[in-house]
């Protein structure tokens, strides 16, 4: 099973750059324009923040785009919700998130989650967006349904996708306040299922970790990353799409690459946040329920997103 793995195209109502002079629609084609020649994709996930606003428009353009890309290989196309998305203009466009999906869960909120199985895989999306906010939440609506799905298991395993890690990066003061704020929660709902690996985005760059014994990826973003390099709690955000690959089912099972655009102004700065900008939106967006700790002060040893 070879997954190409997307996130955070942020593509906005206009094909035009955005307030930091990306257009995020070009980031999209070029990446896509970079994969042209791979071959052998079964599947092809985009983990969220998928419009930037929320636009109808942006869904549109997504779904043409990544459309005309998979098309040729045959391969269906899953997304989830994150952050930046509107649940009624992403169902308006993408639906479920799933082209034929087997299983669906919509909740009171709204909430939508689905199963596809592609060559014995189950694909399962879910939905961490709270609105309004930068964190994520799995609704314990979605974890009873995900706890009944994995109840059988599929003939070689589930693939989980969702937008907000549920881990996070020392390096990065911001990570661990706008992750997934429950991801024991989550760690419960899969313990001891046939969940082989989980698929985020949300923190645009690439990061590898572990919960309940099952790999969790974040794919770098597509409209841009952040570079890690610049001083403990502050933030900077560099141009340069990305994209991975995911192989499952192999000897060395599972792999996991990432491509990177070649963006003749990839590495410029987009934005620059220091200690006192990326300390005001930890107090602007970062959940009441840790506003107690000691995590926006950026010169303590905890981190923050």
């Amino acid at each position: 099973m070879r997954i190409l793995h997307l996130s955070d195209t942020h593509v906005e109502r206009t094909d035009a750059p955005n307030r930091n002079g990306v257009n995020a629609t070009d980031s999209l084609r070029l990446m896509l324009a970079e994969l042209r020649h791979l071959r052998d994709v079964d599947a092809v996930v985009v983990t969220g923040d998928i419009a930037n606003e929320g636009d109808v428009e942006a869904y549109t353009a997504v779904r043409e785009l990544m459309g005309a890309f998979a098309q040729p290989l045959d391969a269906p196309v899953f997304y989830t919700t994150g952050n930046h998305d509107e649940r009624e203009a992403f169902g308006k466009v993408l639906g479920s998130g799933h082209p034929d999906p087997e299983r669906l869960l919509e909740t009171a909120a709204s909430e939508r989650a689905a199963v596809s199985t592609v060559g014995g895989y189950r694909f399962v999306t879910l939905d961490s967006l709270v609105p309004g906010e930068v964190y994520g939440r799995i609704s314990a609506a979605q974890l009873d349904w995900l706890r009944e799905v994995l109840s059988t298991p599929a003939e070689h395993g589930t693939v989980l996708a969702f937008h907000h890690p549920p881990l996070g990066l020392g390096l990065s003061v911001t990570q661990p306040v706008f992750g997934l704020l429950n991801p024991g929660e989550l760690a419960s709902a899969i313990r001891g299922s046939d969940v082989r690996v989980l698929l985020t985005g949300h923190f645009h760059l690439q990061l590898f970790g572990m919960l309940e014994a099952v790999p969790v990826w974040v794919t770098p973003g597509v409209v841009n990353r952040i570079d890690l390099t610049t001083p403990y709690g502050t933030e900077r955000a560099v141009r340069g799409a990305s994209a991975s690959l995911v192989e499952l089912g192999g000897p060395a099972s599972p792999m996991f690459h990432t491509f990177h655009a070649r963006d003749p102004r990839a590495h410029e700065t987009v934005y620059q946040l220091d200690e006192e900008r990326t300390r005001a939106v930890l107090e602007k967006y970062g959940p009441a329920a840790l506003a107690d700790r000691d995590l926006v002060d950026s010169r303590k040893g905890n981190g923050l997103k």
